[in-house]
C-alpha cells in the first residue's frame, strides 16, 4: 500500500538513499544469500592473488603460498558457512518440536536476507498453528461442557420419572423436550458451522422480495416459539421499506442469519418485550441493510469485539436460562461473510442492535 501524503493526495515518493539502498539490495551480502557467497569467492581470490603476489616479489616458494591461500580460503568459508547454518539449525529445532506438538517454538536470528525472512515466515506460521491448536482444544473443551448440561437435565428429568420421583405429567415431558431441542440445536449448530469451515456451504444467490422472504422467517419464529420454548411473550415486528424492495443473497443462508439474530434477541428480551426487524436498500442495487433490533440489557461495550466468537458469552447471560449455545452469532457471522458483507453490533440508545449488510450481486463469495 503507498503512503498518502497528509497535504497532498499523491503517494509519497521514497527518497533517493531508500531508492539506492533497494537497488544495491541484490550486492549486499547482509542481504542476501547469493551475495554473500559470492562475496565469499571474491575473497578467497582476491586472497589467493594476493599471496601469489608476495611469492614473485619475495623468497617465499610457492608451494608455501599456495597452502596460506588454501588455508585462508577454508578460513573464510568456514565463518560464512557458519553464519549461514546456523540459523537453519535453530530452524530445524524449532521444526522438529512443533513436529512433536509444541507450537510455542520460535526461531531469534536477526537478518535481514532472505534467511532472515524465512525466520519470519516461519514465526507467523507457527503463530497461526498455535492459535489453531488452542482454539480446537477450547472447541473440544466448549463442545463437552454444552453437550454435557442437556444429557445431565435430560437424564435427571427421567430418571424422576424411572424412580416415581415425579409422575410423567405434561409440565416434566415439556422439561425433557426443552432439554432434547436444546441437544438437537447445538448438534446442528456444530454441524453448520464444520460444513463452512470446509468450505462444503455453497453460495446460491438469487434475486428475491424481501418483505414475503422476512415475513415468513418470522412466522417460523413465533411457531417456534411453542410449549418448547422458554419465551412466548416477545412480540415481533417487520420494517421493510420500501414494501417492494428487492435484494440478491442466497436464501438458505440469509435464513440462518437472520433466525440466529432473532431467536438471540427474543432471548435476551425484557418480559412482553418487542423485537425489531428493519430491512432497508443498500448503497449498491439489489444490496440490503438489515437490522435485528430488541428491548433487553444490550452488549456491553467491552464484550462486542468478541461477540461473534463461538462460544462466547455476554456479560451477564446465563446459558442454562436462556438455553443457548453460544454458536448462533458465529454462525450467522459466517454466514454474511460468505456473502461478501459485515454484520456488526450497532450503537443504540436501548437494547441492542445487530447491523447486517450484504453487497449485493457481484461482489458476493463463492
Amino acid at each position: 500500500m503507498r503512503a498518502l501524503d497528509a497535504g497532498r493526495a499523491g503517494p509519497i515518493r521514497p527518497s533517493w538513499r531508500a531508492r539506492l539502498w533497494s537497488w544495491l539490495r541484490p550486492v549486499d551480502p547482509y542481504r542476501s544469500v547469493k551475495a554473500a557467497l559470492g562475496a565469499l569467492v571474491i575473497a578467497s581470490v582476491a586472497i589467493t592473488t594476493f599471496l601469489i603476489f608476495v611469492a614473485f616479489h619475495s623468497a617465499i616458494e610457492l608451494r608455501v603460498i599456495a597452502v596460506f591461500a588454501v588455508i585462508a580460503s577454508l578460513l573464510v568459508a568456514q565463518f560464512v558457512a557458519h553464519g549461514l547454518v546456523a540459523p537453519l539449525d535453530e530452524l530445524t529445532d524449532a521444526a522438529r518440536g512443533m513436529a512433536g506438538g509444541d507450537y510455542s517454538r520460535r526461531v531469534r536470528f536477526d537478518r535481514r536476507d532472505e534467511l532472515g525472512q524465512l525466520g519470519t515466515t516461519f514465526n507467523r506460521m507457527a503463530a497461526d498453528l498455535e492459535s489453531v491448536d488452542r482454539h480446537r482444544k477450547e472447541l473440544v473443551a466448549n463442545v463437552s461442557h454444552e453437550l454435557r448440561t442437556p444429557i445431565a437435565g435430560l437424564r435427571a428429568v427421567l430418571e424422576n420419572v424411572v424412580d416415581g420421583v415425579s409422575d410423567p405429567d405434561p409440565e416434566t415431558m415439556r422439561t425433557a423436550l426443552r432439554q432434547t431441542e436444546r441437544l438437537s440445536g447445538l448438534v446442528t449448530h456444530l454441524l453448520d458451522l464444520s460444513r463452512l469451515d470446509h468450505g462444503v456451504v455453497p453460495l446460491r444467490a438469487r434475486r428475491f422480495e424481501v418483505w414475503p422472504y422476512l415475513a415468513n422467517v418470522l412466522k417460523e419464529a413465533n411457531m417456534s416459539k411453542g410449549p418448547g420454548h422458554s419465551r412466548t411473550d416477545v412480540h415481533l415486528h417487520l420494517d421493510v421499506s420500501p414494501p417492494e424492495l428487492v435484494a440478491h443473497a442466497d436464501v438458505e443462508r440469509l435464513h440462518q442469519v437472520v433466525a440466529n439474530l432473532i431467536d438471540n434477541a427474543v432471548k435476551h428480551s425484557p418480559p412482553h418485550g418487542r423485537v425489531t426487524v428493519r430491512a432497508r436498500p443498500g448503497e449498491q442495487p439489489q444490496s440490503l441493510e438489515l437490522e435485528v433490533h430488541d428491548e433487553g440489557p444490550g452488549i456491553p461495550q467491552g464484550d462486542r469485539d468478541r461477540v461473534f466468537e463461538r462460544f462466547s458469552r455476554v456479560s451477564g447471560a446465563d446459558s442454562a436460562q436462556d438455553g443457548g449455545t453460544g454458536l448462533g452469532l458465529a454462525i450467522a457471522s459466517w454466514a454474511v461473510d460468505l456473502h461478501g458483507g459485515r454484520i456488526v453490533v450497532a450503537e443504540s440508545t436501548r437494547g441492542c442492535r445487530m447491523r447486517v449488510t450484504l453487497p449485493g450481486p457481484g461482489k458476493t463469495g463463492d
